[in-house]
């Protein structure tokens, strides 16, 4: 029988499933909400839309290399107990092959690519029911080098934080990680001075003059003064967020900049992922969080 658009989002506002997954049961029904109803929760997928609402600022991150490719990738659940599950890791296995193979654009075009018969986001929605939390993949990036690049890669605590680097002029991937390293400890904002935005510079110049001019021991000092305090600050602070600039972790003595520059190298770019950053989490305390797993 020919299936409305009244039957699918009655299904939907029944059952909180997509919009795809409830045109296929009523295929799969012959129209009847009721079968189709039982269809999803057999499949799990009904079971999963309900929890698409929480709030999953946990899970793990992951950089992997094949050749001249690399992926950094995200994927998050509601805690920090799920990220560590068999399931769990088994999708992320998953997830890496799948991005490494498509090199899709966009998590678009991620999650409508396919693995082993099913899409990501199929994926995604069956790991969600069997495991019993909200499970997202995040994001992700594609990053491509040349024969005379090298990859670093370094995964800090079981995926908290994923850091990748592309270093050129050297082939030697010791390097690269050690770059990597201190990407993932010390989250730089960018490569060098030179990668920030004017604006950027210019802003912060203009934040640290509001705060001599705030400060009684500074404000009545000659302009031309200022400026020079403003410049020194303005010096460290972009130290602090250029990677090149920074201190290098394993030698205290060294700019990272003077390290790579000492293999002959330099560094091209990075990516930086941490768990959950930029997602506002829930406050919960622990033994609400135990209460609420056990209660399913």
């Amino acid at each position: 029988m020919a299936i409305t658009a009244q039957d699918v989002k009655a299904l939907r506002e029944k059952t909180g499933a997509g919009m795809m997954d409830c045109k296929k049961a009523l295929t799969e029904c012959d129209g009847d909400i009721e079968k189709a109803s039982e269809w999803l929760r057999e499949k799990g997928i009904a079971k999963a839309a309900k929890k698409a609402g929480r709030i999953a600022a946990e899970g793990a991150t992951r950089v992997a290399v094949d050749n001249n490719t690399a992926v950094i990738f995200e994927v998050n659940s509601e805690t920090d107990f799920v990220a560590k599950n068999e399931q769990f890791l088994a999708l992320m296995d998953t997830i890496q092959n799948l991005l490494l193979k498509n090199k899709p654009a966009t998590v678009e075009e991620a999650m409508a690519a396919s693995m082993d018969g099913k899409t990501l986001e199929e994926l995604v929605t069956d790991a969600t029911a069997t495991i019993g939390e909200k499970i997202t993949f995040r994001r992700f990036k594609i990053v491509e080098k040349t024969d005379a690049d090298v990859f670093g890669a370094y995964i800090h605590m079981g995926g908290k934080i994923s850091a990748l680097t592309v270093l050129t002029g050297t082939n030697d991937a010791a390097v690269a990680k050690d770059v990597a390293m201190q990407v993932a400890s010390m989250n730089p904002q960018y490569v060098s001075r030179e990668d920030m935005p004017q604006e950027a510079i210019e802003n912060e110049r203009h934040v640290q003059m509001e705060i001599l001019k705030n400060d009684p021991k500074l404000s009545s000092k000659p302009e031309k003064v200022l400026h020079g305090i403003v410049e020194g600050r303005l010096t460290k602070s972009l130290q602090e967020i250029c990677l090149v600039d920074q201190v290098y972790f394993k030698e205290p003595d060294l700019k990272v900049g003077q390290y790579v520059k000492n293999h002959n190298a330099s560094v091209k770019s990075f990516v930086r992922y941490a768990v959950g950053e930029g997602i506002e989490k829930r406050q919960e305390n622990f033994a609400e969080e135990v209460m609420s797993q056990i209660n399913g």
